[in-house]
């Protein structure tokens, strides 16, 4: 067969893709325990790929001129309404853009139902960034609210302190990212409810995943062979007082990323969120998302491969992780030096050190030498630094489970014989009274050096050093310096 020049230049240009992505962390087999989602099926991502490139040219911007795009998002908001309740959703390009349109969506039914001019947004300091963000973007006060230091859920009573007569949403995790715990959604939906307050369930990560565990009938004392759970607890549109909740497909639906859901219990507090202008000589707009012009690929990938899985299928993946969550749980309580900051309530786990003389950032680098990746998260507040785990069905075999918890005893005891990263509490000292608002180039090039970050944006190959000295700043002073390390990465 003869290779024609167009198709060796393909073929160069694909290699040099594959090069890149060699130095990526891997997607697929679980070790990469944040990021990504493996459901381990064969020929799932095969039909993805092939369901998205059927559909990459249609345009979602107008339904009118491709009316299979609202016949795909009716089929998965239909799906995921009969298993979390509601009665309307928006199909959206991921978590954050669902939580900003949640966000949005409160925003403008408070100014045009209840009048409120300076609005606020009322949520456990365990909510995720992209809630921030969303305040920021749109113009509304934050309240944050403090945790329970042994539960890390937050507590109804703190929530309803917290509400004013100018509150738009308040906002409550099924589970939280950070600790994989669920907020008391229906203590808190009934008094949002009282004040005549929407309220929003951010189930990004564990909503399809709950959902399903809950079909499984899973937790409780008559789930044999599985560990004493609780049953899940009453988390979404069903409950009283919810009025709209985030669920990503490209999570625990498995999809490709690019997908996720905004689901409400009413349509009437969709539109709240849409964007319409005629005022122009265009076409007429109406966005439903915060994207105007966007591919459909990734909404026809998520529409294939749900309707591939099923309910069936995805009960079945669901009690694969529950198992696995709760066999690394009690593998990991078994590890000298470790204890878990929360029983699992969902697929995540957050891991601290019960020795001050082992650094769990150390564990993070020795692990990864082995093969694995566990998201370091700094202290915060009441929460101590730890790693976090995020199980998916491609962890769920029993060897993988043993490999890892081999593993992480393993780097355990290496990270206990380098012993824990030593900052200069001097220099942070003298670091943490910068003002983060004025500072200039020279200042931020000596922050940045003290975290090991040279002037070309290399990072050093080693992360412990960067997380122990960013934990030790303020974080203000840790807000204005990472933007700094990002952009160095970017030579253009």
């Amino acid at each position: 067969m003869t290779t024609t020049g167009d198709d060796a230049e393909a073929e160069a240009l694909l290699a040099r893709l594959t090069a890149l992505r060699a130095g990526d962390l891997p997607v697929h087999g679980g070790r990469t325990m944040a990021y990504v989602y493996d459901a381990g099926l064969t020929g799932l991502e095969e039909l993805a790929d092939a369901a998205s490139a059927a559909f990459a040219g249609v345009n979602g911007l107008d339904m009118t001129a491709f009316p299979s795009v609202v016949e795909l998002e009716n089929d998965l908001v239909r799906r995921a309404t009969a298993l979390l309740g509601g009665a309307a959703g928006t199909f959206t390009s991921g978590g954050t853009e669902s939580c900003l349109l949640a966000v949005l969506t409160a925003r403008q039914h408070a100014r045009r139902v209840r009048g409120i001019t300076a609005p606020e947004l009322v949520l456990p300091e365990t909510a995720h960034a992209a809630f921030h963000k969303a305040a920021e973007l749109f113009g509304l006060t934050v309240r944050s609210v403090p945790v329970d230091p042994e539960t890390f859920r937050v507590r109804p009573a703190d929530m309803a302190a917290a509400l004013t007569d100018a509150t738009a949403l308040v906002v409550v995790s099924a589970p939280s990212y950070a600790h994989g715990v669920i907020d008391p959604v229906a203590e808190v939906a009934a008094e949002a409810a009282r004040r005549g307050v929407l309220c929003h369930v951010d189930a990004c990560i564990g909503g399809w995943y709950l959902g399903h565990l809950r079909r499984a009938g899973l937790g409780g004392r008559d789930a044999p062979g599985i560990p004493d759970t609780p049953q899940v607890p009453d988390f979404d549109l069903s409950v009283p007082g919810v009025t709209s909740l985030s669920v990503d497909l490209h999570k625990y639906a498995y999809t490709p990323k690019g997908a996720s859901l905004l689901l409400f219990a009413d349509p009437g507090l969709r539109r709240h969120g849409w964007f319409a202008h005629a005022s122009w000589p265009g076409y007429p707009v109406v966005n439903s998302t915060l994207q105007g012009t966007k591919s459909a690929g990734p909404l026809a990938a998520a529409w294939a491969v749900t309707e591939r899985v099923g309910a069936e299928g995805y009960t079945a993946l669901s009690t694969r992780v529950h198992r696995a969550v709760h066999a690394l749980a009690d593998g990991v309580a078994r590890i000298d030096g470790l204890r878990l900051l929360a029983r699992p309530e969902a697929s995540l786990l957050a891991v601290a050190a019960t020795d001050p003389a082992l650094d769990v950032f150390v564990v993070a680098d020795e692990i990864r030498a082995s093969g694995w990746y566990l998201q370091p998260q700094p202290a915060f507040g009441s929460s101590p630094a730890n790693l976090h785990l995020t199980v998916t069905a491609a962890v769920a075999g029993e060897e993988t489970v043993r490999l890892l918890l081999a593993d992480l005893e393993k780097a355990v005891a290496r990270a206990r014989e380098s012993g824990p990263v030593r900052v200069d509490p001097g220099i942070v000292a003298a670091a943490a009274a910068l003002d983060p608002d004025t500072l200039g180039p020279q200042e931020v090039e000596a922050a940045l050096a003290l975290a090991g970050v040279g002037p070309d944006g290399r990072l050093p190959e080693r992360a412990a050093p960067v997380l122990a000295v960013l934990q030790a700043l303020p974080a203000r002073l840790s807000e204005r310096l990472l933007p700094e390390v990002v952009g160095r990465l970017y030579r253009i």
